[in-house]
């Protein structure tokens, strides 16, 4: 086992386009690290970089104590799990497993032992000796992880290796990966463009976009701290809505359209540094979870009109209009008023018994000390 580093790596094709811009990152021994982000954001390229199947433009790439930028694949110690399984299909389970035991020539009865252990611990035991076209997908996966595990690499790479399953099998095989990972506490670099993916399964998660890590830390603290507007709007699941609005006197309120929020103290606590922002225009999100079926106890409201419900069965989801103006992630680096839709376009997350119907005109409360900021330039938060 090891960890992986990546100093200053970065990767420009000859066509000039720069799939990943200088990274730094360093994955710990035994960790989970997700890389995630929307298509062509250059995950997939730092895991290849990291196999050797790309070489980095620029930057040098470490395993362990030993740098393996010049390395080949096969010299780096790692095993890869494909998204498309890539299974032999004439040979069996148990001959698919032992397919890279038997091409280092180990002795047979090791790597019997070996693949007979590795099918234990996956579940495979039942299935040994059928061929991949017999399989289920989930079945086929866990072989494919099996081929990977029983070499007993010092680091697993995982591309979306879960993409080709249906929803309910994705769901099982989520916990099954994780499950098989904590038990062999190998280093693992997992890439998919699914954030449940990622805030489930993952130690820590690097958020990329156009080739660059927007935020690296634990699923929890990316959540509740994004650093800016396009994290905020990616890890969550309906997406954070997001106004624009202008700051009240002493930070102590918001207008977000013609309705007026107040604060609590302890939004200033929170973010000492909006004082600066007084009298000025700022992005605000809000989570559908914070948005919340009104009482008398919970006083701040936003008004809207519903435009459509889904009824989940333990929840409902709201989807809503208001007259807030809506503020979209696409350029984040250069934000602007062409990113303004004018209509505050939003999901609440509401309990059941809460259910209104389409072209109610509802109020929700608002839990104020909830509410992200973020600044309409730069797209970064406000603390």
């Amino acid at each position: 086992m090891a960890t992986v580093t990546l100093d200053r790596v970065t990767k420009i094709y000859p066509n000039g386009y720069q799939a990943v811009h200088p990274t730094d990152l360093k994955v710990e021994d035994g960790e989970f690290m997700v890389l995630v982000g929307p298509s062509g954001c250059g995950k997939t390229t730092i895991l290849r970089v990291v196999a050797g199947l790309e070489e980095p433009s620029e930057g040098d790439l470490w395993i362990g104590d030993e740098m393996v930028t010049d390395l080949s694949p096969k010299q780096r110690d790692i095993a890869m799990v494909f998204q498309n399984y890539a299974l032999y299909p004439h040979m069996t389970v148990r001959q698919n497993i032992a397919f890279g035991l038997k091409l280092r020539r180990m002795p047979k009865a090791e790597r019997e032992a070996k693949v007979q252990e590795v099918t234990q611990i996956l579940g495979l035991s039942d299935w040994s000796d059928r061929k991949p076209g017999q399989l289920s997908g989930g079945q086929r996966q866990r072989v494919a992880m099996g081929r990977a595990i029983v070499r007993e690499p010092a680091v697993f790479l995982m591309d979306e290796p879960l993409s080709n399953l249906d929803a309910q099998l994705r769901v099982q095989m989520r916990a099954e990966v994780s499950r098989i990972q904590q038990r062999l506490a190998i280093t693992t670099i997992y890439v998919t463009h699914d954030q449940i993916e990622a805030m489930t399964m993952g130690d820590r998660v690097a958020v990329m976009r156009a080739g660059s890590v927007q935020q690296c830390d634990t699923p929890q603290n990316v959540y509740e701290r994004p650093l800016n507007l396009f994290v905020a709007a990616f890890i969550g699941s309906p997406a954070m809505n997001l106004y624009e609005a202008v700051l009240g006197a002493g930070a102590g309120s918001m207008k977000l359209g013609a309705q007026v929020i107040p604060f609590t103290e302890g939004v200033a606590a929170a973010h000492p540094h909006l004082a600066g922002y007084v009298g000025r225009k700022v992005v605000v999100g809000l989570r559908p979870e914070h948005l919340l079926a009104p009482d008398d106890e919970r006083p701040p409201t936003l008004d809207a009109e519903v435009e459509l419900v889904e009824a989940l069965g333990s929840e409902v989801l709201v989807h809503f209009s208001t007259d807030a103006q809506h503020v979209t992630t696409e350029g984040v680096a250069d934000f602007g008023d062409e990113q303004l839709s004018g209509r505050g376009f939003g999901v609440a997350r509401i309990a059941p018994q809460d259910k209104p119907k389409v072209g109610d005109r509802v109020r929700f409360a608002v839990d104020v000390e909830r509410i992200h900021f973020f600044d309409p330039g730069t797209g970064v938060a406000i603390w």
